[in-house]
């Protein structure tokens, strides 16, 4: 695992993230011996986030096909919600 203290990131600032980078597609950033942070590259982090996504629609998708969700107004829906808090 590609791992960076942070006392390097402080010390070496994005120079360090940056050459470690060009030797993995992840960088862990760790704080106080845990590893707390993943810093990535952009292009990477938005085809991340475009799968979640696809996997959310996937998922609302079949939560329909399934008959799981319930139609009604946006008042009925906070009434229902409020009343089961």
């Amino acid at each position: 695992m590609n791992t960076l203290t942070a006392n390097e990131l402080k010390t070496k600032g994005v120079s360090a993230v940056e050459s470690r980078l060009r030797d993995s597609e992840e960088l862990v950033i760790s704080v106080r011996g845990r590893n707390r942070y993943v810093v990535m590259d952009i292009e990477k982090y938005a085809k991340l986030r475009e799968y979640e996504l696809a996997a959310a629609l996937e998922e609302a998708r079949s939560d329909i096909r399934e008959g799981r969700y319930q139609a009604e107004s946006v008042d009925d829906h906070v009434k229902r919600l409020t009343s089961e808090l």
